[in-house]
Order: structure tokens, then C-alpha cells, then sequence
């Protein structure tokens, strides 16, 4: 029972200390100043060009399971900040269109690349969180074109008892 009560006093404070995590993101708005946002979240860790601006992209991969872009106008004001890994956001992947860089604009670098014996190309896998631990893998070919998208389940520390 005591073991029951620490790892439920160890969840909660996990719970807690994810959403201070995010706490600093929820403080940017739109028209703030690129110069307000880094002066309040520190430097991105990566800038990415878009049509309509650019794009300041912060990652938690790979042990984090958030990552947050910041979108900019012309001129440097924010238009929009999200939190993008979700499944509403990874339902936007277009298998035979999205390419690897599509695939990084928006969700910016992953928790790793990975490689399995039957598929050739890369393997860009997300660390996400829905109702559980989560991975988001998007299978690319050889010409960095994405083939395939899927999520599954993240078994962290889990281990078969009967062993």
C-alpha cells in the first residue's frame, strides 16, 4: 500500500511539474515581439521561414513530450502559439505529399530517427502525450517523401512481473 501511495505522490508531481513546463507558453500572444518571446522563453531552437513570416520552434524532444511554435508576420509580431503534438495536429500529414521538411516545419525536430530491417528510409518518431505516453512515427522513403504516419502507445518503465 505504501508503494501504492509514493507512486501516486510521484504521477502527481510529474503532472505538476509537466504543466509548469508549458506555464511560460501560455504567456505569449499574438502581436507580442520576437524579441518579447525570446526575452520570456530563451532562444528557440530552431527558426524556420514561412510565407507569411517565420517560425520559432520549441522542442522538448526528445525526453519532453511538447513542442511549441511560435509563428511570426513580416514583421515580427506574433499571429499565433500552439502546442502541436496532438492528434489533431499529426492528422494533418499527408502520406505522398509531405515531404521530411514539411514534416520538421511543423513539428520541428524528433526524438529520434530510427531504422527497422523492413523498411528502408527513415523513421522520424515523436514523444507526445494524449491520455497516455504516446509515440508518433512518420516513415519516410528514400526520397525523404512520407509514406506512412501512425501513433502508438509509449510503455516507459513498464516491466512484465512475471519474469
Amino acid at each position: 500500500m505504501r508503494l501504492h501511495k509514493t507512486f501516486l505522490l510521484l504521477l502527481a508531481t510529474l503532472f505538476w511539474f509537466g504543466g509548469c513546463a508549458l506555464r511560460p507558453f501560455s504567456s505569449v500572444t499574438p502581436g507580442m515581439s520576437r524579441e518579447e518571446v525570446v526575452s520570456r522563453l530563451g532562444q528557440p531552437g530552431a527558426v524556420v521561414a514561412l510565407d507569411s513570416g517565420s517560425r520559432l520552434q520549441y522542442s522538448g524532444q526528445p525526453v519532453g513530450q511538447f513542442a511549441f511554435m511560435v509563428d511570426l508576420d513580416a514583421s515580427g509580431k506574433v499571429l499565433r502559439a500552439r502546442q502541436v503534438l496532438n492528434a489533431r495536429d499529426f492528422e494533418r500529414i499527408e502520406p505522398g505529399k509531405w515531404t521530411r521538411d514539411d514534416v520538421l516545419r511543423e513539428f520541428g525536430r524528433p526524438a529520434s530517427i530510427d531504422h527497422v530491417a523492413l523498411w528502408k528510409g527513415d523513421i522520424l518518431t515523436y514523444r507526445w502525450r494524449d491520455v497516455q505516453d504516446m509515440f508518433y512515427w512518420v516513415y519516410l522513403d528514400a526520397n525523404q517523401v512520407v509514406q506512412k504516419a501512425h501513433p502508438g502507445m509509449e510503455f516507459r518503465g513498464e516491466r512484465d512481473e512475471r519474469i
